[in-house]
């Protein structure tokens, strides 16, 4: 069953939980240290002290955001708005015109600022848009809800009308945003404007006054993944009253700030994002949030830490051992491509020998010096915490790209593939059973972090990384026939996933969905052909009845066991580009020959698919 305060169960839920428990026991250590002002320990131990300590919260009721009201009622003028929606978002807050740093995908050796849409409340713009779905539309009223209880909360008079207001503003914000698998395309997002030029296609909101506040004009270009939403926007902006960009920013700083904020805005915030859109009955104890609160501060300060006790030589040397047969792998199925031509293959045999590998944690720790942590202030503790980042991250301009860097902490339980820097990365966390143990039988480990290590692996060749060469430049090394059979095949996984309904009425976007699908399928065939070359040409033992087959695709089976709270299986559908479980496990084995044979998979079985039906890209 799933707990009550969870939304989701299963395999990775059952590894984050043990993580966090790690951490937690980490944690309070260090915070019973008693540690000198300006330690890393005494940071951890501050802010892990401060999130629990919600009397001091409930006393202090709204007095910690009254400056910021003062501010906010003091803005009267587009410009004078722009530089608050700056000043929040260096808080760690959001606002319609959101950005991050990352590499230059036509140049990765330079740091870019790349903006993306942004500014909603509910989780996809399907959500405001879409009328024939009573799912939206119930959620749809539960937000209107909370958009009045906020107010309310905040002291604001008349918030039925003002939240009806605030909500026809993000509507109209939605309408200009694209839809989520037109997103995901890297060459339509991808798109260079100077300064200049961006203030010329999205006119109508003071761009010089944002910029300059987020210490991000002075560069001489921007990435701009949705031009024309940026252009609706800005056009909205333009014509919506200061006076309700004033209450969404009220509104705004109680819902990013609610878990740091007196119980009863917090309450309310966990009935409507944890309880009606996710599903969850009841809130996670407060010291399993503050375990999270000090993660998303401090990440790799705790990570350094998790390492040193839970990370082992022997799992890192056995990754090693594992990624390195999974690359061989996938060059031998490269190589044993028909639909591919030499001259493409040649290329994709060089991409995927520039890959580079990281496993358990980063060469380099993150200085938290400059960190100031006070005893007692949570929301500034929080704040400042966000601006660290934010600074830290504007930092990179104009400064040589950090190859060294790693994008999750070494108690994350996930991997990541890095296009532009064509590296995949395992952080320690998930190196540990189900998914992974050293000693452990050969099939399951194959089948199980095998299949992950084949997943990131194969998303360097996914229908998006596959356009990255093997330096991380966005440029097409493929033939014209060569990304025509591509696609062949991966319009036929578009078309099987859009058959799967998890949900009465609601079905899997295929082509949301497909490079995680691409993913899913190439690593699983990836993993196997490992295992059986790890074999050397020998038959495994049968354990405990099962064949090592049936063991490798049951490895793979359960890292992906599960369940969903109907509410957030919605939220997955209209925006997530993974699959639901079911299907990274069915949608996936359906399509691997070997598993036919493994289970005798037969004509009249409901999973079986023709042989001509079935998938195969890697």
């Amino acid at each position: 069953e799933i707990p009550a305060d969870m939304s989701v169960y299963g395999s990775f839920t059952e590894l984050f939980l043990r993580s966090e428990e790690q951490v937690q026991a980490i944690i309070e250590e260090v915070a019973a240290q008693g540690a000198p002002e300006g330690t890393v320990s005494q940071k951890v131990g501050d802010l892990y002290a401060s999130y629990l300590d919600t009397a001091a919260l409930d006393r202090k009721g709204l007095e910690p955001l009254e400056r910021e009201f003062e501010r906010i009622r003091r803005a009267n003028s587009p410009q004078a708005i722009a530089t608050l929606l700056a000043r929040y978002k260096r808080a760690g807050g959001t606002t319609p015109f959101n950005f991050y740093m990352d590499q230059d995908a036509k140049d990765p050796s330079t740091y870019r600022v790349h903006f993306f849409q942004s500014g909603l409340g509910l989780p996809d713009r399907d959500y405001y848009l879409d009328e024939e779905n009573p799912r939206f539309a119930s959620a749809r009223e539960l937000y209107r809800e909370y958009l009045v209880t906020m107010l309310r909360l905040a002291g604001t008079q008349d918030p039925e009308g003002r939240a009806a207001a605030i909500y026809d503003l993000e509507a109209a914000l939605a309408e200009s945003h694209w839809p989520s698998e037109e997103a995901r395309d890297v060459d339509r997002t991808y798109n260079k404007m100077s300064p200049k030029e961006l203030a010329e296609a999205a006119p109508g909101f003071p761009w010089a006054a944002y910029l300059e506040k987020l210490n991000v004009r002075d560069t001489d270009a921007y990435i701009v993944a949705m031009p024309s939403a940026y252009a609706g926007m800005a056009k909205t902006f333009g014509e919506t009253p200061l006076e309700v960009w004033k209450d969404w920013m009220v509104y705004r700083l109680l819902r990013n700030n609610a878990s740091v904020l007196s119980t009863e805005i917090d309450d309310a915030h966990f009935a409507f994002t944890s309880a009606a859109l996710s599903g969850a009955q009841e809130k996670r104890a407060r010291e399993k949030r503050a375990i999270q609160f000090v993660n998303a501060a401090m990440g790799q300060a705790v990570g350094r830490l998790y390492v040193e006790r839970h990370f082992t030589q022997d799992a890192k040397d056995g990754m090693d051992e594992l990624v390195q047969n999974l690359i061989v792998a996938m060059g031998d199925r490269i190589d044993g491509l028909e639909w591919m031509s030499a001259e493409t293959r040649k290329k994709a045999r060089e991409k995927l020998s520039k890959f580079v590998v990281k496993i358990g944690y980063p060469d380099e720790w993150r200085d938290y010096t400059e960190l100031e942590v006070v005893p007692g202030d949570l929301l500034k503790n929080a704040w400042r915490a966000a601006a660290f980042e934010h600074d830290r991250e504007v930092g990179k301009l104009g400064k040589p790209v950090d190859r060294h860097e790693w994008f999750m902490n070494p108690q994350t339980v996930n991997a990541y593939y890095n296009p532009g820097m064509n590296e995949i990365v395992f952080p320690a966390a998930i190196l540990q059973p189900p998914f992974f143990d050293p000693y452990a039988d050969d099939a399951i480990n194959y089948g199980g972090i095998g299949a992950v290590i084949g997943h990131e692996i194969g998303h360097g060749f996914d229908d998006q990384g596959r356009k990255y060469d093997g330096d991380g430049v966005l440029q097409d090394w493929w033939t014209e026939e060569d990304a025509a059979r591509f696609k062949e095949r991966a319009d036929m996984l578009v078309e099987q996933y859009n058959g799967f309904s998890p949900l009465e009425g609601m079905y899997v976007n295929g082509e949301l969905t497909l490079g995680e699908n691409i993913g899913d399928v190439g690593g699983l065939e990836i993993a196997y052909h490992a295992y059986r070359l790890s074999l050397d040409g020998k038959e495994p033992p049968v354990l405990g009845g099962l064949t090592g087959d049936q063991r490798f695709f049951l490895g793979f089976a359960q890292i992906w066991r599960g369940k969903l709270r109907d509410q957030l299986m919605v939220q997955m559908i209209a925006s997530n580009p993974h699959s639901p479980l079911e299907f990274r496990v069915n949608g996936s084995v359906r399509n691997v020959d070997a598993w036919y044979a493994a289970f005798d998979v037969q004509p009249d079985d409901s999973m079986y698919l023709e042989p001509d039906h079935r998938v195969r890209i890697w």
